[in-house]
């Protein structure tokens, strides 16, 4: 399933369970599978990379019983490769792993996470230039560009973040490989169309879907606007 949804569908929307309801997360889940998202967008935090705790493991392996989109497990935390075979054997479909958390064991990481059959990715912080990862790149299923500093959702887009979009776009091309270009923070009506003319084709949404009166019309509109 996860390769016909990367192959059928041009621009993806993966709203970020972090703005859901935890106290009803399986209903949340189930309910953005109905409204038509194409993948889960997991925030893994442990408050010492980034200022917020949300969940981790058990989380990941208790909403994967309640959908069967591919869950797109974006780790914030530490020696992220000491957690990486819990989490895909806890249904994760994606995992992210940040620049500034593996330093120079990226490229080792996203090569252990591909080994354990999960399609692997980098993410790095707006401030982080995207030459710091060019030469890892070519290793990935799905490169992240985090459009604020993360930790909490809810922030504002920062622009100078679509260059960087531009930028990664055009290395990807260039590689004619089939790697994601994915999106995060900020998003909403305005900013997902430059996103998406800059190049990206993974949308992360939080609050704009999850605050909205109807979800799969947002879902509908942030992928068609």
């Amino acid at each position: 399933m996860l390769q016909d949804t990367i192959k059928n569908t041009k621009i993806m929307i993966a709203p970020s369970i972090l703005s859901a309801d935890f106290a009803i997360m399986g209903d949340e889940v189930k309910d953005l599978e109905k409204c038509g998202a194409d993948l889960i967008h997991v925030d893994v935090m442990d408050g010492v990379f980034v200022p917020n705790i949300t969940f981790g493991i058990k989380m990941v392996n208790d909403i994967s019983k309640h959908t069967s989109l591919p869950l797109d497990t974006h780790l914030m935390i530490v020696e992220p490769w000491k957690y990486i075979e819990k989490f895909a054997q806890a249904g994760s479909s994606f995992i992210t792993v940040h620049h500034e958390a593996c330093g120079s064991r990226l490229k080792d990481t996203v090569k252990a996470i591909s080994s354990l059959g999960v399609k692997s990715g980098l993410v790095i912080n707006p401030a982080t230039p995207v030459s710091e990862v060019a030469d890892v790149i070519e290793y990935c299923d799905i490169v992240l560009l985090m459009s604020v500093n993360p930790g909490f959702g809810g922030q504002k887009f920062i622009p100078e973040v679509y260059s960087k979009l531009a930028q990664t776009s055009k290395i990807i091309s260039e590689m004619q490989k089939d790697i994601l270009l994915e999106i995060d923070g900020g998003i909403n009506f305005e900013t997902c169309p430059i996103a998406k003319q800059n190049g990206a084709n993974v949308i992360v949404a939080g609050n704009t879907v999850f605050s909205a009166e109807n979800r799969a019309d947002a879902i509908k509109k942030l992928r068609e606007i």
